[in-house]
């Protein structure tokens, strides 16, 4: 097994147990604990996890998902302040789709005036709250992630390439000047690719504290994206990197 998939597979077992040990994933990879520690050294360096005594344990910026109520009351008026400069970019008429973050669901709240909109989403909660809008609302239908209201899956990725939109709304847990556009759980990270490949307009929505940070899943790069909307300024060095990307900032 070459290093990558086993450091990968790492990281998957340590995403569902919280904690793994050095002797343990030696005996499973059938390899030495030397060669465990320097793949937890390697990860530890891209702040995926940290060492502990005898293994290691997620970094807080890798994390599995906090759940859907609870990201819904943390920054709450960071995300009503990103949702009011991301609804001015949508107008009339116009084709969306929406992935199933909380910062989206502060978005829709501001749609309500625009009109005739066609809107396509994996959130279940959009789903539910909007059943009543004016709105033509699109199921991508799939498995039901009951952590963060988001349907996934297969069905819900032929959904979605199934239609060709005008914009696209994503959001993400963590950018990385190195690694672009990151995401904590990789069938979400799956559907938001899905979206970005089939929007005219790719708008990424993410606070101050997702730049520069790290997450579990690389979700795509910045050529994917041509605008970013975010709540306050950005620093000088990533205002330089998104101008040599031709990227769009909304700070």
């Amino acid at each position: 097994m070459l290093g990558i998939e086993r450091r990968r597979q790492i990281m998957e077992k340590l995403n569902n147990e919280q904690k793994v040990y050095v002797a343990e994933l030696a005996k499973l990879f059938k390899v030495t604990e030397e060669t465990i520690r320097r793949d937890l050294e390697k990860l530890e360096s891209k702040d995926l996890l940290r060492r502990s005594y005898g293994g290691a344990v997620l970094s807080e910026h890798t994390r599995e998902d906090i759940s859907f109520l609870k990201r819904n009351t943390i920054m709450s008026e960071n995300k009503q302040i990103i949702a009011s400069k991301a609804a001015a970019l949508v107008h009339d008429g116009d084709s969306l789709m929406i992935d199933a973050s909380t910062t989206c669901l502060a978005l829709l709240a501001r749609l309500q005036q625009k009109k005739d909109l066609t809107i396509i989403t994996n959130s279940a909660r959009i789903l539910h709250d909007y059943f009543s809008s004016p709105h033509r609302l699109i199921s991508t239908g799939g498995t039901l992630r009951k952590n963060s209201c988001a349907l996934v899956g297969h069905i819900a990725q032929g959904t979605l390439r199934h239609y060709n939109v005008d914009l696209a709304f994503i959001s993400c847990k963590g950018l990385s000047k190195e690694r672009g556009i990151m995401e904590s759980n990789e069938e979400e990270s799956v559907l938001k690719e899905c979206m970005a490949s089939q929007a005219d307009r790719t708008i990424l929505l993410a606070d101050h504290t997702k730049f520069s940070q790290t997450a579990f899943v690389h979700s795509f790069d910045f050529d994917r994206i041509q605008t970013i909307v975010t709540d306050e300024p950005v620093s000088s060095g990533w205002r330089t990197l998104l101008e040599k990307k031709h990227i769009d900032l909304l700070d």
